[in-house]
């Protein structure tokens, strides 16, 4: 209240270092790790889309932990850039489609699955937030979250590509404070009765946005990058999760450890947060699934700090898997995970 008894309305600084986020200790991690499971939303030709809401559902009653999605708006022409990791690439790596593929929109496609689906929860893998106009994610983000009954995750990353900042316009050198910022400005919509923005790059004054996501504190934002001070300083302040990239994917113990002082040097605490791990999997002669060979992973993965296993388990075509494939993997990941909670 003001002198004169009227109501103020906060004033957010979205790019201010000082204004730590709650998001974790609000969405603490689980007691015990997680499987989670890739959507192919994407391909260079057309397919049969709508069986991925088929795949949704014998994932979510299987007991699949989580499925994710991926996000690109447009393409230019340089997709060698993928491979850069100045450019925020990944040595070696290669964009899975050409330019021309077909990449389905992550929120939109997410509302589907929670309408298909009950238990398991949602997220992005990762969503270039930066390219959307924050005060309209937000209120994207809160209804997803409410239809879908508090299930989402919100992974966000800078991307590697500068076409499609440029075809956004935007700049892709300032992406990550274009990121921030724009994490900033949901988590004060998410969290405050009305919001005050007066920057660079959004003015506006007392903004009420309702509802509110279901998930107390908002939804819990996972934060991608390398191990580097800028992720560090982002995932303290928003983060509810980290997804490593790069080479911090590849060699996840060394890279938790020296994160999780990075984060406490920038005033945040890694141990309150989720920490994603991708485990490989290991193909049969006849091209599917290994269970015990692909698991055979994770329990050093879990010793490391990872409570998020991302697994790639096959879905399309004549190599899918059935929904008893699904129910097999899921019986087998909480077979190591026992065995590896029981041996500590």
């Amino acid at each position: 209240m003001n002198s004169e008894g009227q109501r103020t309305k906060p004033t957010v600084d979205p790019l201010s270092k000082d204004d730590q986020s709650v998001g974790a200790s609000l969405n603490p991690k689980p007691r015990v790790p997680q499987l989670s499971t890739t959507l192919a939303t994407f391909s260079n030709d057309p397919v049969d889309w709508p069986r991925i809401l088929d795949i949704a559902r014998a994932s979510d009653r299987a007991g699949i932990d989580r499925l994710l999605v991926s996000d690109h708006v447009v393409f230019g022409e340089q997709l060698e850039d993928y491979a850069r990791p100045e450019l925020g690439g990944k040595l070696g790596g290669q964009q899975p489609t050409g330019p021309d593929g077909h990449w389905l929109e992550p929120i939109t496609v997410l509302a589907a699955l929670a309408s298909a689906t009950t238990r398991v929860r949602l997220g992005t893998n990762i969503l270039l937030a930066a390219l959307r106009r924050p005060v309209v994610l937000a209120k994207s983000l809160a209804t997803l979250d409410v239809i879908s009954n508090g299930r989402i995750d919100l992974g966000v990353g800078v991307g590697w590509q500068s076409a499609e900042y440029e075809a956004a316009g935007l700049p892709f050198k300032q992406r990550g404070q274009y990121l921030d910022h724009t994490l900033g400005v949901l988590s004060a919509l998410w969290s405050e009765p009305a919001v005050s923005v007066h920057d660079d790059l959004l003015d506006f004054d007392g903004i009420h946005a309702m509802p509110k996501p279901v998930q107390a504190g908002g939804v819990p934002i996972w934060v991608s990058g390398r191990v580097n001070r800028r992720v560090a300083r982002r995932l303290a302040r928003f983060g509810s999760g980290w997804i490593p990239w790069g080479e911090a994917a590849s060699d996840l113990v060394p890279a938790i450890a020296e994160m999780r002082e990075l984060v406490a040097a920038e005033g945040g605490d890694l141990d309150s947060c989720q920490v994603a791990g991708n485990v490989a999997r290991v193909a049969t002669s006849s091209g599917g699934i290994d269970l015990d060979a692909t698991m055979s992973a994770v329990p050093r993965l879990v010793a490391a700090g990872v409570t998020d296993l991302r697994i790639s388990l096959p879905m399309h075509s004549d190599m899918g898997m059935t929904e008893s494939g699904f129910v097999e993997a899921v019986e087998a990941f909480r077979a190591v995970t026992a065995s590896s909670e029981s041996s500590t």
